[in-house]
């Protein structure tokens, strides 16, 4: 896109084209917004540090038509503590995909810009002020080669430490870090993972490690809480060399912080709407972020073609209450419940590990949450044995 034609006012500026930016594009520009600008530092594609599992609220969440670029698709789960224990859940009907991220968040650009949206990508954005804040003016948008771009709404999709959230005031009181390894692997071994993930309660309070198969490579990695870098780097070795893929020279090896907001952290500030990683939004037991990246992604374009559409103030600040308010009341309840599930298990891994594997109603309620039929949060609120499984795990 030639420089003039950043010129203008935007109805929507969405800062960042993961998951959350792009979705929150395609949603601003289906809703009738007429200018829908997509900006990135990089251009798709790009590899992500993920696990790459979309489970059934991402799969629900994406643009239709949508194909997903599927390595593979899970239909059992091997749990282990700390690498005992030992033992395989199966399902009928497929519990997850797996995808690389590269390729997924091409594909929900793609989707965006046919919605009606434009990209631009290799800009890097400096900061995002409102001068006339007080009167419910412009959003301005600075770019790190001088440009401003001026918005009517814009959607901070930027990450957990970048400049949108910064400007709203996002805060956070769980960071995690998750270490990761890209592992390619002869086809023999490949075979005996496909169609299986595993997951293993780690040796660190909260902390767990995953092998997700990918065609002819492995994503191998562990998480745990932020502040105990040298252990959970060890656990990763460990569980590399446990598995028997210590001879495999991986082809990417990386790492990141996961950010989850507290309570009352704000979701706008003005013209200005976060979502995703961007407003701390993450599922706080597994770390699960592509789904709420998805949804509040979906749900901020959609309030934001609504702000840009406001012809007072007060009409601009009512749409970003309902932004708010549809986040706090859907995934904020979700991220409770996760609270509430990540403290059991930072006392009580193995109460969650012997559920998981002898008592039937709890891997069941683990199947169709990962499929999308129900949340931890709904189980909580119904009755019978989910219910009262979701009741003991996550008493205090």
């Amino acid at each position: 896109m030639p420089a003039d034609e950043l010129g203008g006012v935007w109805d929507v500026v969405v800062v960042g084209a993961g998951p959350a930016g792009a979705s929150a594009a395609y949603a601003a520009a289906d809703a009738g917004a007429s200018r829908v600008l997509l900006l990135d530092k990089a251009a798709p594609p790009r590899y992500k540090t993920c696990g790459g599992g979309i489970i059934g609220p991402s799969r629900d969440s994406l643009p239709p038509g949508f194909e997903l670029p599927l390595k593979d698709r899970v239909h059992a789960i091997t749990f282990t503590l700390g690498g005992r224990y030992e033992r395989t859940r199966r399902s009928k009907r497929m519990l997850f995909g797996l995808v690389n991220r590269d390729e997924f968040d091409h594909g929900l650009v793609q989707a965006a810009e046919k919605a009606g949206a434009s990209l631009v990508a290799g800009v890097t954005v400096t900061g995002v002020t409102q001068p006339d804040e007080a009167e419910g003016g412009l959003a301005l948008v600075s770019l790190q080669d001088g440009r401003v771009v001026k918005a009517r709404a814009v959607v901070g999709a930027d990450g957990s430490a970048g400049r949108v959230g910064a400007h709203v005031g996002v805060t956070f009181d769980q960071v995690d870090l998750g270490l990761e390894a890209e592992i390619p692997v002869p086809p023999a071994v490949a075979e005996t993972w496909r169609g299986r993930v595993l997951l293993d309660w780690g040796p660190l309070p909260g902390s767990y490690g995953w092998v997700f198969p990918k065609g002819d490579s492995l994503t191998v990695g562990v998480i745990s809480a932020r502040g105990k870098g040298a252990e959970t780097r060890a656990y990763l070795k460990e569980f590399i060399e446990r598995l028997g893929l210590a001879g495999y020279e991986p082809s990417v090896e990386s790492g990141h912080l996961t950010r989850c907001r507290a309570e009352e952290s704000p979701l706008f500030r003005g013209r200005v709407l976060v979502a995703g990683d961007a407003a701390g939004l993450l599922e706080p037991w597994t770390r699960e972020g592509i789904s709420y990246a998805l949804r509040s992604g979906r749900l901020a374009g959609k309030w934001a073609a609504r702000m840009a559409s406001g012809e007072t103030d007060g009409a601009v600040r009512r749409e970003a209450l309902g932004y708010a308010f549809d986040i706090r009341a859907g995934l904020g309840e979700e991220m409770r419940v996760g609270r509430r599930m990540l403290a059991a298990f930072e006392r009580r891994p193995a109460a969650f590990h012997a559920a998981v594997l002898t008592f039937r109603p709890a891997w069941r309620a683990f199947a169709r949450v990962t499929q999308g039929h129900t949340t931890f949060a709904r189980l909580t609120h119904e009755y019978g044995a989910a219910r009262q499984t979701i009741a003991f795990l996550t008493r205090r």
